[in-house]
């Protein structure tokens, strides 16, 4: 028989796409209303891999990513989900996003992304959110999978996420 234990806390981001700084630099500061205060950003990278969103947003499309002081406990990423769809329709122009928000979370064991699309390798959480399993951290590595998106493998998505697991494990000594 196992034994249930809580959950760890684990370290929050987002990941924002956007066609102008603006509406990326608003989606940041509403971020304020319901997530701790910034402490890691990730350079502006360009979002090319896919056009899914350029119909919606327009083009040219960039991708940054923030991270969160606080750790925080798993179970709330349906919440955070939610809350930022709704930021997603505060900031729309014209019946159109402005900017896509996509937040997640780093463990001791993965990256999880929030998303509201099934697919056979996601997990239902609660309200219509799913956990989308991004990476494996194995061996003080992370690992893709499968299913990894492909902007997810370059260096400069690496970039944030290895300085994000050394946030995490400061963050988890009590820096």
């Amino acid at each position: 028989m196992s034994i249930r234990s809580d959950f760890k806390k684990v370290k929050y981001f987002c990941g924002l796409i956007f066609s102008q700084n603006r509406s990326a630099e608003a989606a940041l500061e509403m971020l304020g209303e319901f997530m701790p205060a910034p402490d890691g950003r990730s350079a502006v990278i360009p979002f090319t891999m896919t056009d899914y969103y350029q119909a919606e947003m327009g083009e040219p499309l960039f991708r940054q990513f923030v991270s969160f002081k606080e750790l925080l406990a798993p179970e709330r990423l349906p919440e955070i989900k939610m809350r930022t769809n709704e930021l997603e329709e505060r900031l729309a122009a014209g019946g159109k996003r402005t900017v896509n928000i996509d937040p997640g979370y780093l463990s001791d064991a993965n990256v999880i992304i929030a998303t509201a699309k099934n697919h056979y390798h996601r997990v239902p959480l609660s309200n219509g959110i799913y956990a989308h399993i991004e990476y494996v951290l194995k061996d003080s590595r992370i690992n893709f999978l499968p299913w990894t998106y492909p902007d997810f493998q370059s260096e400069a998505y690496l970039d944030f996420f290895k300085g994000l697991h050394e946030r995490f494990k400061l963050d988890k000594k009590g820096r």
